[in-house]
């Protein structure tokens, strides 16, 4: 990476944001549903995208995302219609990113959706990357991570490493959309999901009616 695609985000700490990883799980719809969401109601999107979510991102949403953040940045920001104030990209590699310490990284942090190889890697403290390092950085500081997994059937493994970061105050959130609310769309499904991840990010949302709501 060159010091041309650093995101402009700055130096200092980036607590006051969130992170949103996309990893290669089947649902990418959820997580650029997310990273919408929270770029609209003002929070700061830190954002990292593993290389099988640029495989499943072409396959799903016919949607190529750039490895160089300066150009993922300007895809995401025209694609999601936000704000580019509201979104920092950064690489897998970039260790000298604020993810990857303590003293700056987001409290917050969501990967949707998530591999069972990603869950296993968190569970395991592994560190590999920057998406695992960012989630052990914010386990570490006692801060909030949601898990999305999209995979069925589950083998004991998967549920042993939900167990396991269960455990450890993970919120471990299946894409498994309710029907309550009767959906009409793909979309309305998608939003049930995204809308329960802010309410664990503590971000307000109105994004689908609540049981006992009306519309």
């Amino acid at each position: 990476m060159t010091a041309g695609d650093a995101p402009d985000a700055p130096d200092a700490s980036c607590d006051t944001g969130v992170t949103v990883a996309l990893t290669g799980a089947s649902g990418i719809q959820y997580g650029l549903r997310l990273v919408q969401c929270l770029a609209r109601a003002g929070d700061t999107v830190h954002l990292l995208v593993s290389e099988a979510a640029r495989v499943v991102a072409g396959l799903e949403a016919g949607l190529a995302l750039p490895r160089r953040p300066s150009e993922l940045t300007r895809t995401i920001v025209d694609t999601l219609e936000i704000e580019q104030t509201a979104l920092r990209v950064y690489s897998e590699e970039q260790w000298t990113s604020p993810l990857a310490s303590g003293s700056g990284a987001p409290r917050r942090m969501a990967v949707c959706p998530c591999t069972t190889g990603t869950l296993a890697a968190i569970a395991g403290g592994h560190s590999n990357n920057l998406i695992e390092r960012a989630a052990d950085v914010v386990l570490k500081e006692r801060g909030r991570l949601v898990v999305v997994p999209r995979e069925t059937p589950l083998s004991s493994i998967h549920l042993e490493h939900m167990l396991a970061l269960s455990r450890h105050g993970v919120v471990v959130l299946p894409a498994t959309p309710g029907f309550y609310h009767k959906p009409q769309s793909v979309e309305d499904l998608v939003d049930f999901v995204v809308g329960r991840v802010l309410d664990h990010l503590d971000v307000p949302h109105r994004l689908t009616p609540r049981w006992g709501e009306t519309e």
